[in-house]
């Protein structure tokens, strides 16, 4: 074990364990609201796009050095209570040596589909050698930020097997629901064999020192609430299961999601975030209430001046007022386009706003 596993309170040291931000992922009082941004560590930020001059993406990611800078610009420029490590959903299957690239404009393009049996046999489990720059960068980055902790995270089974069985990004899923529905047995295994790759990409991210993870299931709204019981629920639980012993807080997040939050929350998610399309109150009901709640200013409203976004965050606020616990949050990540200063003014009104 790593040395920031020496005195530990709640699965986290001992030193960040009281932090607004762990305090709300447990349901416990906080001193005011924290807040985070997905996304916030990247295009959004003019230092950013200097930083990754000339970089390749997932060249970014695979060097600490620039990991841990990109991850800690938000947290210096908005003053956010957590920060979330610079990396991408596709990490470890480019360290698996799947074949892929991130195009710009388009995101992962996959060149070699997995579409039949014998395509399974190039997803091999995920020895933690293979991101050993992911863990280096996760301790250079915890040693930078003192007292802010770290989200770690990795694509959920369902988003990684689409990007894999459709190749890069889709609207229709085609070819992913057809081996859902085809192929069932060949679609258990290979959401068997991702959650697997997605546990030990969290674990070797908690080790080196994250203290949450979140699991990001950004394609789930395409799916009925059953399809997503039957077949991607317990490959989701699977990987939460994998994480559960380290005692780290646990977020599930999807877009699109509204029809599925019980589901997601009965995954093992210890906090869920709720995309911008239900507010906070209603997707406490839908989930049974008892759990704290991450979310969800619509992006958009950014672009909409400061007299709007302060109306609108108040209305997430207001909506929050009655959970065990509140992690605020846009309903998904960071536009480019979106001015930084109007996110650093969002963190300061959100602590203005619930200063106990």
């Amino acid at each position: 074990m790593s040395d920031h596993s020496a005195t530990v309170r709640n699965g986290v040291p001992a030193a960040l364990a009281d932090s607004d931000f762990l305090r709300a992922c447990r349901g416990e009082p906080v001193r005011r609201t924290p807040v985070w941004f997905m996304r916030q560590a990247g295009r959004s930020l003019p230092e950013y796009r200097e930083a990754r001059r000339g970089v390749p993406m997932l060249e970014s990611c695979f060097r600490p050095d620039l990991a841990t800078e990109i991850t800690l610009q938000p947290v210096r420029r908005h003053g956010v209570d957590a920060a979330v490590f610079f990396s991408d959903i596709v990490v470890p299957l480019k360290a698996l040596g799947i074949e892929l690239d991130i195009k710009p404009g388009v995101g992962p393009v996959i060149e070699k589909p997995v579409r039949t049996r014998a395509d399974l046999d190039r997803l091999v489990p995920l020895d933690p050698g293979m991101v050993a720059p992911i863990a280096e960068a996760v301790r250079l980055t915890v040693a930078e930020l003192g007292g802010t902790p770290l989200i770690g995270f990795a694509g959920a089974p369902f988003t990684l097997a689409s990007y894999l069985v459709e190749g890069g990004p889709s609207r229709t899923y085609e070819n992913t629901k057809a081996m859902m529905y085809g192929a069932p047995e060949l679609w258990r295994e290979l959401m068997e064999r991702i959650a697997g790759i997605a546990a030990v990409f969290l674990n070797v991210q908690i080790e080196a020192g994250a203290s949450a993870v979140q699991l990001f299931d950004s394609w789930a709204g395409a799916l009925s609430p059953r399809d997503y019981r039957e077949l991607v629920l317990p490959a989701s639980r699977s990987v939460f299961e994998a994480v559960a012993a380290t005692g780290v807080p646990r977020i599930h997040f999807g877009v699109g999601t509204g029809e599925l939050l019980r589901l997601m929350s009965e995954a093992g998610a210890d906090v869920v975030g709720v995309d911008w399309r239900v507010p906070l109150d209603e997707a406490s009901r839908r989930i049974g209430g008892g759990k704290p709640l991450q979310g969800n200013l619509d992006s958009t409203v950014l672009f909409a001046g400061d007299e709007v976004v302060r109306e609108h965050a108040r209305r997430v606020l207001d909506d929050a007022a009655g959970l065990p616990g509140h992690i605020f949050n846009l309903g998904h990540g960071v536009m480019p386009n979106t001015d930084p200063e109007a996110l650093t003014r969002l963190v300061a009104y959100v602590h203005e706003q619930t200063e106990r």
